[in-house]
């Protein structure tokens, strides 16, 4: 009975293999999967305080500035209202005209509610197309924007959220090329929390605990033109956390940590295909091939088709979810699309900062690291904060060795005690 059985298994076997598919599969040089979206300016830290400490601000204090953040956090102002205005130099190391603007205002309408708004502005200088060399040229100022409104609450004595709407624009399509060029556009939309503990005493000193997360550009994807391909927005998670050593009541140290991930999905890996197919019953075993052969096999080829990962061609909110399980490397890709920043503050007397961090992106997602300082000095109702950007990575940073400049107004500073 046994014999049998092993017979009849080694049959079916035979005729598998001699009338088998085999598939050839090579893949397209693809070792860096970074991931890509339309307006990658809303990421662009526009303040100088924030850029000092790495880039966060998603659960450090509050400040005029936090709305590009977490607008959450303007429920804990002790400021009734205030306005904040930011330049942004970019790329002086080639030209002097390309800049980001941003300007922000708050308005803490009562105890536990506060309302903010801000306009950011990213101009790519002036551009002269030519046709040739006798050609004088057209002028042409490509520039993208984003206007966005928020609403806070506070849920609790240490614990609120906010959301906010955003509209963004992107005119990178030049008209003076192209007479049928139309403006890119979208709507997104933040979801943000903030958590800040009340103040607890040590051995050694006082201390409060911070805490927040936000889930930013959250919308559909957009075209750049009318026959253009959809692009996500950069849709994107962040979640920090703090403490605050309070030595005392003229001196303070606050230290901030920080993870961001794309809710986008990762690219997948790309290849070429070659079926094999043995149309026969004849197929023969060639040792020196290494494969069944027959003279009837015929070859398909399909090119530039996925051999690892998932398709990207999906909605927005399938492309969130799909974002945490779809790297081709598994869960160790997954883990490096996470960028992290590290940074601390020292304040004296509420009147002098000084600040330093450090920022750092996987070299097969972005290769971006830096290491910031800065400084911030407060006079009355005036903030003053400047930050300077040293690179720690083989790739350039777009703002390095850039002197980056923010001021504050405040207006009824001190109107609230949440300290």
């Amino acid at each position: 009975m046994k014999k049998h059985f092993i017979t009849a298994v080694s049959l079916v076997m035979i005729n598998l293999v001699c009338s088998q598919e085999t598939t050839q599969i090579t893949a397209n040089s693809n070792d860096s999967r970074v991931i890509t979206t339309g307006l990658p300016f809303m990421l662009i830290s526009p303040d100088a305080r924030s850029a000092s400490m790495g880039d966060m601000g998603v659960a450090t204090s509050v400040d005029g500035f936090s709305q590009q953040y977490n607008p959450a956090k303007y429920a804990f102002s002790e400021t009734k209202q205030g306005v904040s205005l930011s330049y942004t130099p970019y790329l002086t190391r080639l030209v002097n005209d390309i800049s980001l603007s941003y300007v922000t205002y708050f308005n803490r309408l009562n105890d536990y509610s506060a309302f903010s708004a801000s306009l950011k502005y990213f101009s790519l200088g002036e551009i002269v197309l030519t046709q040739d060399a006798n050609d004088p040229g057209t002028a042409v100022k490509p520039n993208e924007f984003a206007i966005d409104a928020a609403y806070s609450l506070r849920l609790g004595e240490q614990f609120s959220m906010a959301v906010g709407l955003r509209y963004m624009r992107s005119a990178l399509r030049l008209g003076a090329v192209d007479s049928n060029a139309n403006a890119g556009s979208t709507f997104g939309a933040d979801i943000t929390g903030y958590y800040q503990s009340e103040e607890e005493a040590y051995n050694d000193f006082n201390g409060r605990w911070r805490a927040g997360f936000a889930i930013q550009n959250l919308g559909p994807k957009f075209t750049y033109d009318d026959a253009g391909q959809d692009v996500f927005q950069p849709t994107n998670l962040r979640l920090g956390a703090g403490f605050d050593f309070i030595f005392d009541e003229y001196n303070k140290l606050g230290v901030s940590a920080e993870v961001t991930k794309y809710l986008v999905p990762t690219p997948p890996i790309y290849g070429d295909k070659i079926v094999f197919t043995d149309v026969d019953e004849d197929g023969v075993f060639n040792e020196d091939a290494g494969d069944f052969q027959t003279d009837d096999q015929l070859a398909a080829s399909e090119d530039n088709v996925i051999i690892d990962g998932q398709s990207n061609d999906v909605s927005f909110l399938n492309g969130v979810f799909q974002s945490f399980s779809d790297a081709p490397g598994g869960l160790s890709e997954e883990l490096r699309e996470f960028t992290w920043a590290l940074g601390a503050e020292y304040t004296y007397q509420d009147s002098f900062s000084f600040r330093t961090g450090y920022f750092n992106e996987a070299d097969d997602k972005g290769a971006r690291k830096f290491f910031a300082l800065g400084a911030g000095f407060k006079y009355t109702t005036v903030n003053i904060d400047l930050s300077y950007l040293f690179s720690a990575s083989k790739i350039q940073s777009p703002l390095e060795n850039t002197l980056r400049f923010s001021l504050t107004f405040n207006f009824g500073a001190g109107e609230y005690d949440e300290y």
